[in-house]
């Protein structure tokens, strides 16, 4: 049994993405916090804590440096080290740590196990077939109807996912999943799924293994390009909340989804705590889980916490405390939308290492946010590092002055290679 903590002192995050770069953000405004590291963090983030050159799979220094520089806290934001287990090996050693340990991460590190799970305790979804091997898949596509759905079992970034027209997709499809390796290791097995038409909602939330606090609703932005063209990339955008996330869809969704699931890890002797992110797919039969995940979304984080009322540090150590039933969870009464600024050629082949300019603009605003992704400091200044650069975030007090608010945003910064999207929250007009 872990310690309780009153007074949080030190707090270490590891991960190095727009989406640590926003919880270190609600992490730097909570009242007992005084020193925050990143591991191995960004450009952006060093701003406001001391980054330290270290991996996010590297357990054994992660676990040392914890232990070293006594850490009060190590928040895991990113897929891969909490399913490696990141927060199994940080309370072997004594350290607390939030986020959901290895068999728990399982929800978002096996689609075949979230779907087996789904169909087990009665989660409404789209129905599917796992497969072992590509002749298993390529023989089922032979009957199978179209469009459907080819998922890779395992993590790939949020692009793990093919939308097949016909059988001669698929069976590209499949070969490139589970003979080509496009996804690595993640294609060793493949999760085929019903092609589910409707709105897309992304909802997060807090979860103490058996009570679960939901999050304002937020909406995605997968494909590269506008109008939903070109490949799936780990996000171009989102906006916060979704003008389609009723009552009525709420209702629903925490009757037959967020607490069943809740229930249901618990029930596979797989406790979960942490953030379970629900993919939903807003169908004419009703909400239906396209997808779980076991961590903030990037860059859904971007759009949610800055909404957030609540000291994230409080509500975190309720979940690990298993006491999320005291913590009263309050979002601001506006929105927020984010648009991300990429470097072109993402999510294929970009270049990087190009200078930033109008960083500045963004200080001391209260309504505005640059959370960068993809930087790094030299002495020249903050250059690009990645395919996703910066995510720049502005609230509204409807998602309309928010969406307008933000584009404005996008323009205060310029890089050589820049590229967004231009249709970030759309959707919105047609509320």
């Amino acid at each position: 049994m872990l310690p309780e903590r009153v007074l949080i002192v030190k707090v270490l995050i590891v991960g190095s993405g727009g989406r640590e770069h926003a919880i270190a953000t609600s992490v730097s405004k909570c009242k007992n916090v005084d020193k925050i590291y990143c591991a191995p963090g960004n450009a952006g983030i060093g701003l406001i804590a001391e980054c330290v050159p270290i991996g996010a799979m590297e357990f054994d220094k992660i676990v040392a440096f914890a232990k070293e520089k006594e850490i009060d806290l190590t928040i895991v934001g990113m897929d891969d080290p909490l399913v490696g287990g990141l927060v199994d090996e940080l309370n072997a050693a004594g350290l607390r740590a939030f986020g959901p340990r290895k068999n728990a991460a399982i929800l978002e590190g096996s689609k075949a196990f979230s779907k087996d799970l789904m169909k087990k305790y009665n989660i409404p979804t789209a129905a599917y077939e796992n497969f072992d091997t590509p002749e298993a898949a390529l023989a089922y596509l032979e009957t199978a109807d179209f469009p459907i759905v080819l998922k890779a079992d395992g993590l790939a970034l949020g692009k793990g996912v093919l939308i097949c027209q016909n059988l001669q997709e698929a069976k590209d499809g499949v070969k490139s999943i589970m003979l080509d390796k496009q996804f690595g290791s993640a294609g060793n097995r493949l999760v085929i799924e019903e092609f589910m038409t409707g709105r897309e909602v992304s909802v997060l939330s807090f979860v103490d293994g058996k009570t679960i606090k939901t999050m304002t609703s937020a909406q995605d932005h997968k494909r590269a390009g506008d109008g939903d063209t070109g490949l799936n990339t780990g996000g171009m955008g989102t906006f916060s909340p979704s003008p389609f996330y009723t009552k009525e869809v709420d209702e629903f969704c925490r009757k037959y989804i967020y607490q069943p699931t809740v229930d249901a890890m618990a029930a596979e002797g797989r406790e979960f705590k942490g953030i379970i992110f629900f993919g939903l797919m807003l169908t004419e039969k009703g909400p239906r889980v396209l997808e779980y995940n076991a961590r903030f979304g990037d860059p859904e984080a971007q759009v949610v916490l800055p909404r957030m009322k609540n000291d994230i540090i409080e509500v975190m150590e309720a979940c690990i405390d298993g006491r999320l039933d005291e913590i009263d969870l309050q979002f601001e009464d506006n929105a927020a939308v984010c648009v991300v600024l990429a470097s072109e050629g993402y999510p294929v082949k970009y270049e990087k290492g190009f200078l930033i300019h109008g960083l500045e603009k963004f200080e001391g605003q209260d309504s505005y946010f640059c959370f960068h992704a993809g930087t790094r400091k030299t002495e020249e200044g903050i250059v690009t590092n990645g395919g996703r650069v910066l995510g720049i975030t502005a609230k509204g007090k409807d998602l309309k002055e928010a969406r307008k608010n933000a584009y404005v945003a996008t323009e205060w910064v310029t890089f050589e290679n820049k590229y967004m999207r231009h249709d970030i929250g759309k959707a919105i007009d047609e509320a």
